[in-house]
């Protein structure tokens, strides 16, 4: 510090003064002062680092514009995707003239229906959004300077002053085309996997539809011979039964692969809703009691306190609980035993037990239980099988959100069971009704010389049905063997009910349903379509088509029968209505 003396001006240094001093800290505020502009400075720096290291960077484009969308500022990441110089665009053209074009009228007309205002094309196209204060985040075409094109995505931001002012855009953009070419890649990968999807369903259809057109025939004529009259001889019975039992066992082998292959591709569907697991039970120990019997094996159900709902697929349910009885039963010793039990959880599930007195299972063979075509060593027993069953039936568990397990004992036997999700019980009127039983007796009683057309170019299904139909003295049949000809009977002899094959030369059993259905002399008579075509989506198309109803061949024999009475029944009735109105 300066200080006058008798010889003038000189400096004078003073000790700083310790923070426990009288007066100020003149040494340590300039220590501090100094600390703080040394860190400002170097926040400054790193900020303008960042900021450099942002602007250059060759990996997005960075285009700033004016508040009238002239280009003002463009990156050297806008100048490696673009082919521009900065000094080529800046000052001279705003963002717009470097998108497609079609790409940003398109977005106008698009703007201007989103926000119900007009919005031209051109950048008030690209800043519309923004420059309301909506987050827009957009894809369009870039075009190069050499006139290539590439996808891009941009994120456009309005620029404000301090009073809220818009004093420019913002635009940051990446190259999309990597992405692009991956979804490109994808979507051929896609397509390729729906058409080899669709040739392994045509194929499936197709063998279903080769395999059981003959076995159609077996086990047809095999049922009309065991009931027919005289009865047959004690010998013809077992050779008839022989064949009976192969026949069906083939039959459910074909329908097991076919299962199995659409729970793979992912194309069997479910109609999941509420079923009454009393009900479904009853029925299945309805059709597994005879089975039992001739092994001597002795069954026991529930008696449900309470009538318990699950969310489930009925006609997939019973398929799986009929999987496990018949296990219990095959894989069982001779007067064993079968027990069914339930256990309602707090969880809102319920688990149904079949436990069996069988042989029981190792811990290996527990592990492979559920693998397809595994048969755990059993293919030399007498027992057939597939080995496909409980792996089908794990399958449609899981498909309704259940899940199914096992609990074994070698020399005790074993206890499989599944869970399934409870449910509420339907109102009343809400449940799908289950058709009501149809008394052959009185259906046959009530018809007098009723027609039935079958429009089936197979001789030997066509031989079934006459056969089949002999038996009945009220019903005259009537024959073609084209969807042509079927129909050109029709018109003329208006039958009560028409049986239609789906695979006919010229058109399809589809085609002559829609024109029978589009004529008013022929509108009104039930036609019941009778295939060997069996995949779910050709039972579901043919019902979405109008059939009456879509039996499938093999033909079971009861079952036709009631299908016919109750499709006879439903035609004596239209006609009775029709009737009616004419009076009036």
């Amino acid at each position: 510090m300066l200080h006058r003396t008798d010889a003038g001006w000189k400096d004078r240094h003073y000790p700083p003064m310790s923070e426990t001093g009288n007066g100020p800290t003149f040494a340590d505020d300039a220590g501090t002062e100094g600390i703080a502009e040394v860190r400002r400075q170097e926040a400054l720096l790193k900020t303008g680092a960042l900021q450099n290291a942002i602007l250059t960077s060759a990996n997005f484009s960075i285009i700033a514009t004016d508040e009238k969308g002239i280009i003002q500022l463009f990156n050297v990441g806008a100048e490696r995707m673009l082919g521009y110089t900065a000094a080529e665009v800046v000052n001279k053209i705003n963002p717009s003239d470097i998108h497609d074009p079609q790409e940003v009228k398109a977005r106008a007309q698009a703007l201007s229906i989103e926000l119900a205002t007009p919005i031209t094309p051109g950048f008030e196209a690209l800043a519309f959004k923004a420059s309301r204060g909506i987050e827009d985040i957009y894809e369009l075409t870039y075009l190069r300077k050499d006139g290539s094109r590439f996808p891009a995505i941009v994120s456009i931001t309005a620029l404000r002053d301090d009073y809220g002012a818009i004093i420019g855009y913002l635009l940051i953009g990446t190259d999309n085309s990597v992405r692009k070419q991956v979804e490109l890649e994808l979507n051929k990968a896609m397509a390729v996997a729906e058409k080899a999807n669709l040739a392994k369903s045509d194929f499936l259809s197709s063998m279903s539809h080769e395999l059981r057109t003959p076995l159609g025939a077996i086990l047809g004529f095999a049922q009309l011979m065991e009931s027919g009259s005289p009865s047959p001889t004690s010998s013809q019975k077992r050779s008839i039964d022989q064949i009976l039992k192969a026949g069906w066992y083939l039959l459910e082998l074909i329908n097991e692969v076919l299962d199995l292959a659409l729970i793979e591709s992912g194309k069997l569907t479910l109609s999941l809703e509420p079923i009454s697991l009393t009900e479904v039970v009853r029925e299945c120990h309805d059709m597994i009691e005879s089975q039992a019997q001739k092994r001597d094996i002795r069954m026991t159900f529930p008696a449900f306190e309470i009538r318990y709902f699950v969310k489930a697929d009925r006609t997939r349910l019973k398929q799986v609980l009929i999987n496990l009885l018949s296990n219990a039963v095959k894989y069982n010793k001779v007067g064993g035993s079968v027990v069914v039990d339930y256990a309602a959880s707090t969880l809102g599930r319920i688990r149904i037990c079949v436990s069996d007195t069988g042989e029981g299972l190792t811990p290996v063979e527990l592990t492979q239980l559920f693998q397809p075509f595994n048969r755990l060593g059993k293919e030399s027993g007498i027992e057939e099988g597939t080995g496909i069953g409980l792996m089908v039936s794990k399958q449609l568990v899981e498909l309704m959100k259940g899940s199914i397990g096992v609990e074994s004992t070698v020399g005790v036997g074993s206890v499989f069971w599944i869970e399934l999700n409870l449910t509420a019980e339907p109102r009343s009127g809400a449940a799908p009704a289950e058709p009501a039983p149809v008394a052959q007796a009185q259906a046959r009683a009530a018809a007098q010389s009723r027609t039935l057309l079958y429009v089936e170019d197979n001789p030997a299904n066509l031989m079934l049905v006459e056969d089949l139909v002999a038996r009945r003295a009220d019903i005259r049949l009537l024959s073609a063997e084209d969807g042509n000809r079927g129909i050109e009977i029709a018109r003329a002899s208006r039958p009560d009910v028409i049986l239609m094959d789906i695979n006919l030369p010229g058109i399809s059993g589809i085609q002559a349903l829609k024109i029978l259905r589009a004529d008013p002399a022929t509108a009104r008579i039930p036609v019941v379509a009778l295939s060997a075509n069996a995949m779910p989506r050709d039972i579901a198309k043919g019902l979405a088509a109008g059939f009456f109803r879509y039996l499938t061949k093999p033909i079971k024999v009861d079952e036709f029968m009631d299908v016919l009475d109750v499709a006879l029944k439903f035609a004596k009735t239209q006609s009775a209505r029709a009737s009616e109105k004419e009076k009036e």
